[in-house]
Formats: C-alpha cells, structure tokens, sequence
C-alpha cells in the first residue's frame, strides 16, 4: 500500500511539473503576430540608427557597410585582429562607434534599446544564413 502510494504521489508530481512547462510553449495566431510586429519595429529601427551618424562625426554604419550584410552577425563570437580577443558581434559595434565613427565614450551598453535594435537589422539582413561562429 506504502509504495503504490509513494507511486501516486510522484505521478501526481511530475503531472504538476509538466502540466504548467506544456502550457508555456502554447502561443495565440494574435500573439505571433504582436511579436513579429514588435520585431519588425526594432529592425526599422536598427535599420533607421544603421544609417544614422552614431559617433560624433559625420559617418555611419553603412559607409563601410552598405546594408549589414556585410557585418556577418552569424560569424560572432570571432576572433577580431582590432581588438585582440574573442569578440562578440556587440563588441564589435562599440569597435566601430569608438574608432571609425570617433564616438569615444558613446559606445553602446549590451541592454541599450539601440545596440538591440542594431543587431536586430544586422540579424535580419542576414536572415536564412547558417551560423557560423568563429568564421573569418
């Protein structure tokens, strides 16, 4: 009687535990759609700021280049000669703001609404392109 109720109990328990982790992947037609609006915003965005001077001269992204799909977001982390060190594609960007675009002290923290949206352009463009990390 002992183990057949030790059975129940533990059956009960990962009902409990399953039950609520099933529910979490359950997603409305309206709720992709919010999402894949929500997105396309951060990409025009990033899009908006990728051709927007970032630093304090007069240069942006895409002088160097021209619709991100030059910046192979798919290859990050990589080693970067610039910077001497496994880098991430994040630490790129501030690579660039801080030299090419001479924004010393601009550069972009991780969380910051406009590195998101940057890498949601540089993302996008590339869309459909195996990763590749660590690929020069």
């Amino acid at each position: 009687m002992g183990k057949l109720l030790l059975r129940g109990v533990l059956a009960l328990a990962m009902v409990l535990v399953m039950v609520p982790a099933a529910m979490a992947d359950e997603f409305t037609k309206e709720d992709l759609a919010k999402w894949e609006r929500d997105f396309m915003a951060v990409v025009e965005e990033g899009d908006r700021l990728f051709h927007s001077a970032l630093g304090s001269n007069a240069v942006s992204c895409d002088m160097c280049h021209p619709n991100a799909t030059n910046t192979h977001p798919e290859t990050y982390p990589k080693v970067q000669k610039q910077l001497g060190k496994v880098a991430s594609l994040r630490d790129m960007v501030n690579w660039c703001i801080k030299n090419p675009l001479e924004g010393e002290g601009m550069e972009l923290a991780a969380d910051d609404p406009k590195m998101i949206a940057l890498e949601a352009y540089m993302h996008y463009e590339r869309r459909g392109v195996p990763l590749a990390p660590g690929k020069h």
